[in-house]
C-alpha cells in the first residue's frame, strides 16, 4: 500500500540534503534576498518546468526533477525570510545549525498541512497530471507577486505564506509522481 507520509519524508530528505550541501558550498548568501527576489526565482524555476514539459527537451541538460526540488527549497527559504527577515550583505552568514532547525520547522509545517488537506481532499493530487501541478504552482506564484505588489495585504484571500506552503506541497507531489514513473 502506498504511504504518502513516507514518500513525502523521502522527498523532503533529498531536498534537505541538497539544501545543506549548497549551504556548505555557498554559505547563507541567500539571506540577503528580499521576498520578491525569492518569488521571482521560484517563478523562473516553475516557468522552466512548464517550458520543459511543453518542449520535451532540455538544452541545458538539467531536467524537471532538480527544478521541483529547488522550488521546495526556495519555498522554505521564503518562509525563513518571512520569519526572521532579510539581512544586509555584511550580515548574510547564519549558523548552519540554526538554518537546519528552521528548515525542519517549515518542512514539518508543510507536511502537517499536506496531511490535513489529504484527509479532506482524499489525495486527489494522485489523479492529477504533473503538468497541472506545474500550472497550479505558477498560479500561486502570480498570486504571491500580486500580494507582494499590494504590500502583503489581502482583502479575503490567503496570504503569501499559505501560498508558499501550497507551492512546496505541489512540488513534493510532482516529485512523488516522477519517482513513481509518471511523466
Amino acid at each position: 500500500m502506498i504511504n504518502t507520509s513516507d514518500q513525502y519524508d523521502s522527498i523532503l530528505e533529498k531536498c534537505r540534503d541538497i539544501f545543506v550541501k549548497k549551504m556548505k558550498d555557498y554559505g547563507t548568501s541567500w539571506r540577503i534576498l528580499r521576498l520578491g527576489s525569492i518569488t521571482d526565482q521560484v517563478f523562473i524555476k516553475g516557468n522552466r518546468v512548464r517550458t520543459l514539459q511543453e518542449k520535451g527537451i532540455s538544452k541545458v541538460g538539467e531536467g524537471i526533477r532538480p527544478e521541483f526540488m529547488a522550488i521546495v527549497n526556495y519555498s522554505i527559504m521564503a518562509q525563513i525570510q518571512m520569519e526572521i527577515g532579510t539581512v544586509s550583505v555584511e550580515n548574510a552568514e547564519m549558523e548552519t545549525d540554526k538554518v537546519e532547525i528552521l528548515f525542519d520547522k517549515y518542512a514539518n509545517k508543510a507536511k502537517d498541512l499536506m496531511e490535513a488537506k489529504n484527509h479532506d481532499y482524499g489525495e486527489a493530487w494522485r489523479d492529477m497530471r504533473i503538468s497541472s501541478l506545474t500550472d497550479l504552482i505558477l498560479v500561486k506564484l502570480l498570486r504571491i507577486k500580486q500580494i507582494e505588489d499590494n504590500d502583503g495585504q489581502t482583502l479575503i484571500s490567503e496570504g503569501i505564506s499559505s501560498n508558499y506552503y501550497d507551492i512546496l506541497n505541489y512540488s513534493v507531489f510532482a516529485l512523488i509522481k516522477l519517482e513513481e514513473g509518471e511523466s
